[in-house]
């Protein structure tokens, strides 16, 4: 009887090891997609420390990953002006999660400058579910219930954008 309980033992580690090694694969969850409901993005704040939520109307949610992305498409947001994003019912998130103090330092200061609103995605895997790529601004377009229609990536250094 000791014989099989001390064979018993190791093989029920290895087998509850295996199944948390590769059972977290399965509990992350798929990048966003069309027919995805977007999510709420509770608890954000804007460039101004003001907390932000999105309004019901949003048709368009642009997401920068990168600080070099965001520089540009905030540059570009600057030059349409501060109402643009509002009438196009649109709203332009930077992510600034993981931003080392020092960049804090001189990075809020300039985006409060801004003439438009600038949500900041500061919460750790906040957009750990949004496709991006390179050097691309994700542009989400969405339904009247919040239904994602449509993905698509923009370069704010090359492109105009079509909201």
């Amino acid at each position: 009887m000791k014989h099989y309980l001390f064979n018993f033992r190791p093989r029920f580690i290895i087998i509850l090891f295996s199944c948390a090694l590769f059972g977290t694969g399965l509990v992350t969850a798929a990048p966003l997609a069309s027919g995805d409901h977007f999510p709420a993005l509770k608890d954000m704040q804007d460039q101004h420390e003001v907390a932000y939520t999105l309004p019901r109307c949003v048709e368009h949610i642009a997401v920068a990953y990168t600080m070099s992305v965001g520089k540009s498409a905030n540059g570009y947001f600057a030059k349409k002006g501060a109402t643009y994003l509002p009438e196009q019912n649109a709203v332009f998130i930077a992510n600034v999660y993981g931003m080392p103090a020092i960049g804090r330092f001189f990075a809020m200061p300039k985006m409060k400058k801004y003439p438009h609103r600038i949500m900041l995605a500061d919460s750790e895997g906040l957009l750990e579910d949004f496709p991006q790529k390179d050097d691309r601004v994700t542009v989400f377009d969405l339904d009247a219930t919040g239904k994602i229609v449509a993905i698509r990536y923009w370069n704010p250094e090359k492109e105009e954008i079509t909201f």
